[in-house]
């Protein structure tokens, strides 16, 4: 942290000056690294007013040049900015083997062949980073037919987070876990682990659009590719 750079941003060397020749121009992968930097940076609260003008004046930008590294992130960018949190999903693993799960049909609906009472299990974990920082996320998967139903263990930050979110659910219909609820960590104890890990804390709007991206980034086209081969193999 010098005077000239209070903020400690990212030294980034421009491509050159806009057509009217009044502001910096960059290239796309620097552009989205100032508006990360936009978002991330810890600013106390007497300094709010001030950082965005130094930003701009360490770079030599506009609002304008904001706005369109802002578009570029959306178009290119394999990450998403929560609440000041940088959250990119990672690679997946299969854990465990296929498991065979027989449901069990009522009796007046065992005529309709329309029910699928063949699905199948198996452990899974995927990894996410947050503000670059890696944390795995364990579930077990319940597949029957085209849908599918996820258990989550209650280990990491991110699966104590999911947990706190959804306290008062309902237990998948796996229920491998005991309804422990008393034993679901608190906001306070999750924000304690994320300031271990180096992650700033988090309010529970931030936590809420977090497990909502994690639900819909669990699984990807390639994971899903690889259970249906194992599914196709099963059968």
């Amino acid at each position: 942290m010098t005077k000239d750079n209070p903020y400690n941003f990212l030294p980034l060397q421009p491509t050159g000056r806009n057509e009217t020749d009044n502001v910096n121009t960059y290239a796309p992968e620097d552009m989205i690294k100032i508006y990360e930097q936009q978002f991330l940076t810890q600013v106390p609260e007497d300094q709010l007013t001030d950082f965005l003008p130094a930003l701009k004046r360490f770079y030599d930008i506009d609002n304008n040049t904001l706005d369109i590294s802002a578009v570029i992130f959306d178009a290119i960018a394999d990450a998403t900015i929560i609440y000041n949190h940088k959250v990119k999903a990672g690679g997946y693993q299969i854990v465990g083997s296929l498991v065979t799960e027989q449901i069990e049909v009522d009796g007046d609906e065992e005529g309709d062949e329309s029910l699928d009472n063949q699905a199948y299990t198996i452990d899974c974990m995927r990894t996410f980073f947050i503000n670059d920082i890696e944390i795995p996320y364990h579930f077990n998967l319940f597949i029957q037919g085209d849908g599918y139903s996820t258990l989550t263990e209650k280990n990491t930050v991110l699966e104590k987070i999911y947990w706190l979110v959804n306290t008062g659910f309902e237990e998948p219909v796996l229920g491998h876990f005991e309804d422990d609820s008393d034993n679901i960590a608190s906001l306070a104890s999750i924000n304690e682990e994320l300031i271990s890990l180096g992650i700033r804390e988090m309010d529970l709007n931030t936590i809420h659009q977090l497990v909502n991206y994690i639900e819909d980034n669990l699984i990807d086209e390639d994971m899903a590719d690889t259970l249906n081969t194992l599914i196709d193999d099963a059968e």
